[in-house]
C-alpha cells in the first residue's frame, strides 16, 4: 500500500507543475486589472495656458466622481491601470501620472490631486502618430495585465508631424489595443490657426479603432469635464463587442483626408517630417 501510495504521488506531480507554470505565464508577474488605460493629452502649442489647465482640472473632476467610482468597481477586478501622458510633437511627451493601481475612492483622489499640483508649459507641435507609439510601448512595458487596454487620445487638430496617422493607428490596432478619441471642437488661442471643421470625423475615420471604440467631440470647454466623464465610464464598464479585423484605410473610402495636418504644415512651412 505505501509502494501504491508513492507512486500515485510522483505521477500526480508533473501534472501540477506544468498547471502552476501556465498561470505564472499568463501573467509574467504583472498585476491583473479589469482595464489599462493610458491617458494621452494634448498641449501642444495650439493650447492657450487656459485650456491646459481646464483640460488637468477637467480630468481630475471626473476622477471624483461616483459615476467613474462606480463604473471602476463594476469590472470583474474591480481594478484599473492609470497613466496620463501629455504630448505635442514627434518624441514630445511628458509623463505627469506613471502607471497607478486604482481600487479605491482614495486611490482616485490621489490620481487627481497630482493632477492639478502644478502645471507645465506647452510643447511644439502635433504628432498624433508619435502618442499612439508612446502610448503602445507604455501598455506593454508597465507592470499591469489588463483583460483590456486602452489609449485615450485627445486633441484640437490633426497630425502634422512624425509617421502618417494611419500608419500608427494600424499599428497599435494590430496589438489588440483599442483606441478612443476626444477631439476638441474648440476656438481659442493659436489653435484657430489649426483647426478643421471636421476634427471629429477625422479622429474618427483616421485615429480611433478596435472592438468598441467612441469618439466624444467637446464643442465648448465649460462641457469638457462632463465629456471626461462620460468617456472614462464608457471606458471602465463597457464590454466591447467581439474582436474585429482592424479597419484599415477606412478613412480612404469615407473621403476623410487623413493628411490633411501634414498638407497644412507643408503648404505654409514645407516640411513636417521631424
Amino acid at each position: 500500500m505505501r509502494y501504491l501510495l508513492c507512486l500515485l504521488a510522483l505521477l500526480a506531480a508533473p501534472v501540477a507543475r506544468p498547471a502552476q507554470a501556465q498561470a505564472q505565464d499568463w501573467t509574467d508577474g504583472k498585476t491583473e486589472v479589469d482595464l489599462e488605460l493610458i491617458l494621452m493629452v494634448d498641449v501642444s502649442r495650439s493650447m492657450s495656458p487656459r485650456e491646459l489647465e481646464i483640460q488637468r482640472r477637467g480630468y481630475a473632476e471626473a476622477l471624483n466622481s461616483d459615476e467613474v467610482f462606480e463604473a471602476m468597481q463594476s469590472g470583474l477586478l474591480q481594478r484599473v491601470a492609470l497613466a496620463y501622458v501629455e504630448w505635442a510633437g514627434w518624441g514630445a511627451h511628458r509623463i505627469i501620472v506613471d502607471w497607478r493601481l486604482l481600487e479605491t475612492r482614495e486611490d482616485l483622489t490621489a490620481f487627481s490631486e497630482t493632477l492639478t499640483s502644478s502645471f507645465n508649459p506647452s510643447l511644439r507641435r502635433t504628432s498624433i502618430s508619435g502618442a499612439l507609439l508612446h502610448a503602445r510601448d507604455s501598455l506593454d512595458d508597465n507592470d499591469f495585465m489588463g483583460l483590456r487596454q486602452v489609449i485615450d487620445v485627445s486633441g484640437d487638430g490633426p497630425n502634422n508631424q512624425g509617421w502618417e496617422v494611419l500608419r500608427a493607428r494600424d499599428e497599435v490596432l494590430m496589438q489588440g489595443i483599442i483606441i478612443n478619441g476626444l477631439p476638441l471642437m474648440t476656438r481659442e488661442g493659436m489653435g484657430a490657426n489649426w483647426n478643421i471643421d471636421n476634427l471629429d470625423a477625422y479622429y474618427r475615420d483616421c485615429v480611433i479603432g478596435g472592438p468598441g471604440s467612441f469618439v466624444i467631440p467637446v464643442w465648448d470647454w465649460d462641457d469638457f469635464a462632463d465629456a471626461v466623464r462620460r468617456k472614462l465610464v464608457l471606458e471602465m464598464v463597457s464590454a466591447p463587442p467581439p474582436p474585429a479585423a482592424p479597419r484599415l484605410e477606412k478613412a480612404v473610402e469615407d473621403g476623410t483626408d487623413c493628411l490633411i495636418g501634414e498638407k497644412m504644415w507643408q503648404e505654409r512651412n514645407g516640411a513636417w517630417m521631424p
